[in-house]
């Protein structure tokens, strides 16, 4: 008998704060040894506050390079300078002496400077931008990253956690791998995004909340991903709210729920627990939204 396909759910808001990562604790909780979770948002990764990961293994993420001037062989001729459009080497004088240097953090990796310098005096080496994790919780395994402060390559390492997360899913023959996405539209939520099963799109009823939802339903189709619709406090503005699902409506985007407003979101986070396990109304109404969610996805697959 073959093995059930993996269904990777990518949760994704296009922008911040709109209950993403609150959605996926709650879900986690529900789905209980059923799943591996992935926290993709690297550049500030909190899914790790409210599922309390036990870190087994820790790993450094090397991706992308970095100049450094090797003094002994250096010339001082100043070609480097001339050549990096990136303004990352510098002049550093003392006393009577003056030497070059470079700037890790203006440095983008290029090699102009190494190419080009006539004494090879220049170490073109590849440098560590991360740690990934993988960690077990209550409610099941856990691949999470976190980038280091001005280190980029950043949808390389979310891809790198999703290939993790679904090898650990095949090889723990788990039915889901579920993504908490990084908010808004850039390489790392593309990265999040290409090749998964199904995205789940949360939005609030605000101006900005309808104007994020349109620019990921595009991106959502551009990759051809099926995608659902939650709107989180949704009563705070129901005309707003209406104005999103009629948008959800014109492009094939499923409503799979709403949730009103609840103030039991600010005091789980205080308790570092899914909101779920805080309030008895919020855990009905997201096994509802689990169950449609279930529909959306059996309707793709």
């Amino acid at each position: 008998m073959s093995k059930p396909k993996i269904k990777e759910i990518v949760v994704l808001s296009g922008k911040g704060g709109t209950g993403k990562t609150s959605l996926v604790a709650s879900l986690a909780s529900l789905l209980k040894g059923k799943l591996v979770l992935a926290d993709c948002d690297v550049d500030a990764a909190n899914l790790h506050l409210l599922l309390k990961p036990k870190i087994k293994e820790s790993h450094p993420f090397i991706a992308g390079k970095l100049a450094q001037i090797i003094p002994d062989k250096c010339s001082k001729c100043g070609l480097c300078l001339e050549d990096c459009r990136f303004e990352a080497i510098y002049k550093q004088k003392t006393n009577n002496h003056f030497f070059y240097q470079v700037d890790p953090i203006e440095c983008e990796g290029c090699g102009v400077c190494a190419y080009f310098c006539p004494e090879q005096a220049i170490a073109f080496k590849e440098q560590e931008c991360g740690l990934w994790m993988r960690s077990t919780t209550k409610y099941g395994p856990m691949i999470h990253a976190k980038l280091h402060i001005g280190a980029e390559n950043s949808g390389k390492l979310v891809s790198l956690v999703r290939k993790e997360a679904y090898e650990l899913a095949e090889k723990k023959n788990l039915e889901y791998v579920l993504v908490d996405g990084p908010p808004g539209l850039g390489c790392p939520v593309i990265a999040s995004l290409t090749g998964s099963s199904f995205a789940l799109i949360i939005t609030e009823p605000t101006l900005s909340g309808q104007h994020d939802f349109e620019r990921i339903l595009k991106l959502t189709k551009h990759f051809k991903t099926p995608s659902a619709l939650i709107i989180n406090k949704w009563d705070l503005n129901p005309q707003i709210a209406a104005s999103i699902e009629e948008m959800a409506h014109l492009n094939d985007c499923s409503i799979i729920g709403t949730i009103p407003y609840d103030e039991s979101f600010t005091k789980a986070q205080l308790k570092t627990q899914p909101v779920i396990e805080v309030n008895k109304a919020l855990k009905d109404k997201m096994e509802i939204i689990w169950e449609n969610i279930n529909k959306v996805i059996k309707k793709y697959n």
